[in-house]
C-alpha cells in the first residue's frame, strides 16, 4: 500500500518522521487494532503499533481505502503500549 503524505495533519519534520512511520507499518510483528468505540468505527479509523528499523516504537492512527493509507496522527509509543506490544510479540514467538 502507498501512503498519502500530502499535507499531513502533524509536523512531519519531527519524530516520528514519515519514513519511520512507514517502517512501523511494515513491522512483521506490528499490531493493527480496530476500534471498539462507535466514534472511531464511524470515522473508519484504525490503530497501528509497530517498530521502525531503528527499533523505535510508534503508535499511529490511520484510515485506509485498501489502496492508500492516510496517517491521521502519530507519536512514540507510551510505556503501556510498549508493554502491550512486547507481551503480544512474546505470545506470538513462544
Amino acid at each position: 500500500m502507498d501512503f498519502d503524505w500530502l499535507n499531513p495533519p502533524f509536523d512531519a519534520k519531527v519524530f516520528p518522521i514519515p519514513r519511520e512511520v512507514e517502517e512501523s507499518f511494515e513491522d512483521p510483528m506490528g499490531i493493527r487494532l480496530y476500534p471498539d468505540s462507535p466514534r472511531f468505527a464511524r470515522e473508519s479509523r484504525m490503530f497501528c503499533l509497530g517498530r521502525s528499523l531503528s527499533g523505535r516504537g510508534i503508535f499511529s492512527v490511520y484510515r485506509t481505502d485498501g489502496k492508500m493509507i492516510r496517517v491521521v496522527a502519530t507519536r512514540p509509543m507510551t510505556a503501556e503500549e510498549e508493554y502491550f506490544y512486547g507481551r503480544k510479540v512474546s505470545e506470538w514467538t513462544s
